[in-house]
């Protein structure tokens, strides 16, 4: 049962008191931290068999070995120094007390504050860990933002997030969102965000890790999370450092054809800039909390990943965010990438972030989100949209109101804002309410407004409210009679 009321210090002495939970800790980069709670709680020899920190590299390379990247807060850092020291302590102590004890190994690998407060305190933390003696191990790793301008309020954090990790592996394992949600007991997100989290080993076999990655988002324990087109989840600084990124924004329920051809022509556009390197691009699908909640103002889980199976089927990278406003979602790429970024937009998006309304809680207005969205290196590529007369409505002849037309006509003019070029007027005749309107009704040529995989997904798994019970029984019929007309 999940205990919301109790503390770091009780967690500590609650794991220290258990005569099976056994295991050391490697800690690199802000004191040994988790490792001194459990000492202060009390009882420590129960559950302590080594501590250790190697802070000078040559020591630390001699114990784990070099990386390649010349960085040590990474998490193939993190993963050498989880298995190194997890098989040390099952060779050391296997034969003596292997057969009642559920042996672990914690460690981190952080960066913290510098002494002239310049730099991003970040790290990563990690358990491997048994939940029966002698049986195979698991593994939790999650990634670490640090927010507080106080060096000792970090360590305490630190510490916190250590014994949080180890005490919910032990006893909220049969709930993985109960355990993702005591991971920020007695921490605020003014003291940290958990940004990534990876879930593996054959107790977590059945652990969707993108849907865990929808829950950090969710819970308010980041704003942003990424997953790659394998379904692997990313660290979103290490996924976007030194990349230029292309982004789309939608609900995309499902996926149009109308879409791709956005992307297609969007990202010739981009990729034809002369600030641009192809080599570097990444391509990223955006599902924000808004887009995936339903009349309900639920989240439809099952909807979720049915969209996301898509978007991997195509080879998309998947983020979800909590940034409604594209302003704060430029900030958050720009902190991740310093390259040039393009976002790929349509006509009613370009409304939207045009419109006053949205920035009333800010001093500046609309001129303080500018500010941001526009001042840093990015683009925006619009697609046009078609008016209920049939004419093309484009950045060409974009309406907005008088006071905002100098503003507008900045932005073209300084080449922050362009039209997709090539594009194809037969997607661009129905809307994507439209398609999914008729993927509901099974409504005959749907199938020729999606990609054909697109098509094949929907009606084999019954997604978006295909009504796969008529689909089967008319294509019967039609089989039947295409028989009866053989004979």
């Amino acid at each position: 049962m999940y205990d919301k009321n109790i503390g770091t210090k009780q967690k500590a002495l609650k794991i220290n008191l258990d005569p099976r939970i056994y295991g050391s800790f490697a800690e690199i980069g802000a004191g040994q931290e988790t490792a001194a709670q459990f000492f202060k709680a009390g009882g420590a020899s129960g559950t302590i068999a080594k501590t250790m920190s190697a802070y000078d590299m040559t020591f630390s390379d001699a114990i784990y070995g070099p990386e390649e990247s010349g960085r040590y807060v990474v998490e193939s850092r993190l993963k050498k120094m989880l298995s190194k020291e997890y098989s040390l302590v099952e060779k050391r102590l296997s034969e003596k007390r292997g057969a009642e004890s559920l042996f672990f190994a914690f460690a981190n690998t952080v960066v913290a504050l510098n002494y002239q407060r310049t730099n991003d305190p970040h790290g990563w933390v990690g358990l491997r860990f048994q939940l029966t003696p002698g049986g195979p191990y698991n593994d939790l790793i999650l990634h670490v933002r640090m927010f507080s301008k106080d060096i000792i309020q970090q360590q305490q954090a630190l510490g916190t997030i250590g014994v949080n990790l180890i005490y919910a592996c032990f006893y909220y394992h049969n709930s993985p969102e109960t355990l993702l949600w005591s991971l920020m007991d007695d921490l605020s997100p003014d003291d940290l965000e958990i940004d990534m989290v990876r879930f593996s080993g054959p107790d977590f076999e059945k652990v969707d890790n993108r849907l865990m990655s929808l829950y950090l988002v969710r819970n308010g324990f980041t704003n942003a999370a990424l997953f790659g087109s394998d379904g692997n989840v990313m660290q979103p600084t290490e996924a976007f450092y030194k990349k230029h990124i292309l982004l789309m924004r939608g609900r995309l329920r499902p996926i149009a054809n109308v879409h791709v051809d956005m992307i297609t022509h969007g990202m010739e556009q981009f990729l034809a800039e002369p600030d641009v390197n192809p080599e570097r691009v990444m391509f990223v699908s955006e599902l924000t909390l808004h887009n995936l909640k339903s009349d309900r103002d639920n989240i439809d889980e099952k909807d979720f990943l049915d969209r996301v199976d898509i978007l991997c089927s195509l080879g998309h990278n998947v983020m979800i965010s909590n940034y409604h406003e594209y302003y704060r979602l430029v900030a958050y790429l720009s902190r991740l990438s310093k390259l040039k970024s393009g976002l790929l937009v349509g006509i009613p998006s370009l409304q939207n972030i045009f419109d006053e309304k949205h920035y009333t809680f800010l001093p500046g207005g609309i001129l303080e989100s500018f500010a941001t969205l526009f001042s840093r290196n990015v683009k925006l590529y619009v697609y046009p949209t078609l008016r209920a007369d049939g004419a093309v409505r484009n950045c060409s002849n974009f309406e907005l109101p008088e006071s905002l037309q100098p503003l507008y006509q900045y932005l073209k003019l300084n080449d922050k804002i362009e039209d997709i070029r090539n594009y194809n007027l037969t997607f661009m005749r129905y809307t994507t309410d439209e398609v999914l309107a008729m993927v509901k009704e099974g409504a005959p040529g749907w199938e020729k407004l999606v990609p054909d995989s697109v098509a094949e997904i929907i009606k084999e798994k019954c997604l978006f409210g295909f009504p796969c019970e008529v689909y089967d029984a008319g294509a019967k019929a039609r089989s039947l009679a295409a028989d009866t007309a053989g004979t």
